[in-house]
């Protein structure tokens, strides 16, 4: 029987690319690889990440995109991202806390996305 292996690739829309790449790359450090003209790509680990333009209307969506998707990215000092992004007036939607895979917090990204950030923990062994 086929099977899923695992998440290898996360995208999200949003219309102004250049807000994107100063947010993700800018202000998160995730580094541009090449891409199609209508996305930015980002190398994260273990999946790329790309902001692409959107393939619907998303004026027409709820307040908040993505509400019911978790999009979760390690990072390696949450708390200290979260002081850089509270200081930069980044939304944050709530502040670190300890949990099961370590140190997290939530942010809302330029396009109001959540997105949660967490220390990221050895998984050995």
């Amino acid at each position: 029987m086929a099977s899923l292996i695992g998440i290898d690739f996360v995208g999200i829309q949003a219309d102004d690319l250049e807000a994107a790449k100063d947010f993700y790359h800018g202000k998160l450090g995730l580094p541009i690889i090449k891409g199609p003209p209508d996305a930015v790509v980002f190398d994260g680990k273990p999946a790329p990440f790309a902001v692409r333009k959107p393939l619907s209307d998303l004026s027409a969506a709820i307040e908040y995109l993505g509400a019911g998707v978790a999009l979760w990215f390690a990072c390696d000092d949450a708390d200290a991202l979260h002081a850089e992004l509270a200081r930069d007036q980044v939304d944050i939607v709530f502040p670190p806390k300890d949990g099961p895979f370590g140190r997290y917090f939530a942010f809302r990204d330029p396009f109001g996305y959540t997105i949660t950030a967490h220390t990221a923990i050895s998984q050995e062994i």
